[in-house]
């Protein structure tokens, strides 16, 4: 008889603002899947954004988990102290022909998409046009030697003739085929953001032996890009629990800017963590 395997799951915030109770919900159902399987619960901090990202909302958050009473393994990770991993991981992509330097700049893919008929839309807006695609590599040479800011971009429709099909496992959907293409050719790397979202999330889960990931709803269609790019570097694919987002007595979801509502807030007005826990039962309830 083969014995399930103890959990490993994370909590990831990024140190941008405080903490509110859809993180704190967030947080729980982690915590909970860890323990309640015998496994391992790890804090992550994701501070690649060094324009938004502050010192004191991260202390906050470690002071706000242990409140509501989280224990998490350490040292905790920290994206900004790992770039050296993400640029491996781009190095391995560009060995393969995939990844393409794009000049673009906001403007001129709006201009873009603005002048043609039909542009499609994918999860995060209109999808980048490919401008930048077909540029010769003499020239792409010639302008990054020129000192000329581009970005780094995935060009999925060859990253997917390498895979083939690919789906991942969904706890509250089953099976999911894989469909990338719907983000058009995203964004890896920035010179003010050495590592996006996407390319930093795979590269930490796998290092860090995640096996569940559990995070809201609204970032479910984005396990589409991270699916592709675990196979691509061969990296392991982590079963994933995308759970409904927690919503005020508005139906509005909660944010950093609703400053009532965070954890630091309430804490203030002399709510306990069991009240805390209850609150998010009620928002739970009420969503349906």
């Amino acid at each position: 008889m083969t014995l399930p395997v103890a959990p490993v799951t994370r909590f990831a915030p990024s140190p941008t603002g405080h903490l509110h109770l859809g993180h704190a919900a967030s947080a729980l159902l982690a915590f909970a899947a860890a323990r309640e399987g015998g496994g391992r619960f790890i804090l992550r901090i994701e501070d690649i954004d060094a324009t938004r990202c502050r010192p004191e909302f991260e202390a906050a958050i470690l002071e706000d988990l242990a409140w509501l009473g989280l224990a998490w393994e350490t040292p905790v990770r920290r994206q900004s102290e790992h770039m050296a991993d993400y640029g491996k991981a781009l190095a391995a992509l560009r060995a393969h022909g995939l990844l393409y330097p794009c000049f673009c700049t906001r403007a001129d893919i709006a201009r873009e998409i603005a002048g043609a008929a039909n542009a499609p839309h994918g999860p995060d807006g209109p999808v980048y046009p490919g401008t930048c695609r077909g540029l010769a590599e003499a020239e792409r040479a010639r302008r990054i030697e020129s000192g000329e800011p581009h970005a780094w971009r995935l060009d999925v429709a060859a990253a997917m003739a390498q895979t083939g099909p690919l789906s991942w496992e969904d706890e509250g959907r089953g099976c999911v085929a894989a469909t990338p293409a719907m983000f058009g050719d995203v964004v890896l790397a920035r010179k003010e953001t050495p590592a996006s979202y996407h390319l930093a999330v795979t590269v930490d889960d796998a290092l860090q032996g995640v096996t569940l990931v559990t995070r809201g709803a609204d970032l479910f269609s984005a396990t589409h890009v991270h699916r592709l790019l675990q196979a691509l570097l061969g990296l392991p694919t982590p079963r994933y629990r995308h759970h409904p987002l927690l919503l005020d007595e508005t139906g509005k979801r909660f944010a950093k800017r609703d400053k009532s509502l965070t954890l630091r807030a309430l804490r203030e007005a002399g709510r306990t963590p069991d009240e805390v826990r209850e609150m998010i039962a009620r928002c739970r309830t009420a969503a349906g």
